[in-house]
């Protein structure tokens, strides 16, 4: 990699945005294309950079002047998981193992807690307060756990109103048909609400914790990988 482009693929961490490098094989010229981006110097289209910037791969395509090979540089996922309830207990350490950055947000003294979230990112303030600080986007899950709809419902809002690639909500399908009617009076339409998955994770038959954990993690990384 060429130095300046090595300088702005660190600049770029460094203030967290998407990038790929590429580089055409056949004689080594580089460019290094933002997200949104168009390509100045290799005219590659844009659908094969959004691509490897999508899922974060490695991949080589061709172009008119021979193959590219395109290194995307992508900043982390992250879950914000709402609500730091024994679901949350088991999530944390699972989410984090699979490489997604966590925070757990929860207003109420006692459950957002070192001693029960050992080395987990916490924030004890309420949704409404500190979501859109937090700024969900399209590189963030949100998963609400708390059953109570003056803390879900807040971050469930911040998140519908922002690109987070996955929106989850823990509740049967009654709690869920409610939780559509009181999102749809603020507005929010029948396309928006799909986004949210209810009852949250995949269906696995999950009745503990720890295997709800598994199955809501399952589900993030599909829409993840997936889309």
């Amino acid at each position: 990699m060429r130095g300046d482009v090595l300088r702005e693929v660190v600049d770029a961490q460094r203030t967290g945005r998407d990038v790929v490098v590429a580089t055409r094989l056949s004689d080594g010229a580089q460019e290094l294309i933002a997200r949104g981006a168009r390509s100045a110097v290799l005219g590659l289209d844009g659908d094969s950079v959004a691509a490897a910037l999508g899922t974060g791969d490695p991949r080589t395509v061709e172009t008119a002047d021979g193959p590219v090979f395109l290194r995307p540089y992508v900043r982390p996922p992250r879950l914000i998981i709402v609500g730091a309830v024994h679901i949350a207990q088991a999530l944390v350490p699972m989410a984090t193992i699979a490489g997604l950055q966590v925070t757990v947000l929860d207003p109420r003294e006692g459950f957002a807690t070192a001693d029960r979230f050992p080395g987990a990112a916490l924030v004890r303030e309420w949704p409404d307060q500190v979501m859109y600080g937090l700024r969900p986007d399209d590189r963030t899950g949100v998963v609400a756990l708390t059953h109570d709809p003056k803390i879900d419902d807040p971050a469930l809002i911040a998140a519908l109103e922002s690109d987070a690639f996955y929106i989850g909500a823990l509740g049967s399908r009654k709690t869920q048909a409610a939780r559509r009617e009181r999102l749809g009076g603020l507005g929010f339409d029948g396309a928006a609400l799909e986004r949210i998955h209810g009852p949250v994770g995949l269906p696995i038959g999950a009745r503990t914790p720890e295997e709800i954990a598994v199955a809501v993690l399952a589900q993030v990384i599909g829409a993840l990988r997936l889309g």
